[in-house]
């Protein structure tokens, strides 16, 4: 599994990640696929978000799920990779998804998104797959904040049972379902895939300095879900009191002409 780098349609640069989070067995089939490998992303849900620091030295990607090896879509911790642009090198930390299931019957939801808040603190999109374009109701959408500080490297565990207890810390930043709710958004009308995160410029309310948060979703290029239904792509914006992001580090990155 690789990343590009690219520059004014040029790619300049591959970020190759460690062997485990390839497939040895491709298929176009996703049952097929997972059937056929005991390691790797499981099909379709390999590195879904990624973010850059604001320092630009590190680049920083999460799974959508766990690696089967950690479980796949039955496991509960997923990974982040941490990549050091210049020499590309890479640390790995566990991130634990929520239970929206029971404890007799565990369920977890996918990662769509993470976004840096500094070079070291981030913001990780954490969702179900319910909501408008699924013909159901919005049910777990949450944004956690994330801080790697004192984070244990995992690059050397394998096995959900091995990776418990050694997750990131996470606390919850924006319930989105709530929120949206709280303003008059029926559950049945909020995406079901809010996968993008992005922070806008600053804004002055009542004279009072605030950041904005973008929340975007995938419509998967589908321009209508039935006649006369339309399902765009939609942005919600959230406006955040300084004192929520004390650590907030603007992105200042300055590319070579």
């Amino acid at each position: 599994m690789v990343w590009s780098q690219c520059k004014s349609n040029r790619r300049i640069r591959v970020f190759n990640l460690p062997s485990k989070f390839a497939v040895s067995n491709l298929s176009p089939v996703s049952d097929t696929e997972i059937s056929d490998n005991t390691s790797g992303r499981v099909a379709n849900k390999g590195m879904e978000g990624l973010a850059i620091t604001p320092n630009g030295k590190t680049l920083v990607g999460i799974l959508q799920s766990p690696l089967l090896q950690d479980g796949g879509t039955n496991g509960a911790y997923t990974r982040i990779v941490k990549i050091d642009i210049e020499t590309g090198a890479t640390q790995e930390y566990a991130y634990q998804l929520d239970n929206i299931g029971t404890l007799a019957k565990p369920k977890y939801p996918t990662v769509s998104e993470i976004l840096a808040i500094s070079d070291r603190e981030f913001l990780v999109d954490e969702r179900d797959g319910k909501g408008f374009g699924d013909g159901s109701k919005a049910a777990f959408k949450k944004i956690y904040r994330i801080d790697l500080t004192n984070a244990q490297e995992v690059s050397n565990i394998t096995g959900e049972s091995n990776l418990a207890g050694k997750a990131v810390s996470k606390t919850l930043f924006l319930d989105v379902v709530t929120a949206l709710t709280q303003n008059g958004i029926k559950e049945e009308d909020i995406p079901a895939k809010l996968e993008g995160l992005a922070f806008g410029e600053d804004v002055v309310i009542n004279r009072v300095k605030k950041h904005t948060l973008f929340i975007a979703n995938d419509n998967d290029f589908v321009g209508t879900i039935a006649p006369g239904i339309d399902n765009p792509n939609k942005f919600f914006v959230f406006a955040v009191d300084t004192t929520d992001l004390p650590g907030f580090v603007p992105q200042d990155i300055k590319g070579e002409d």
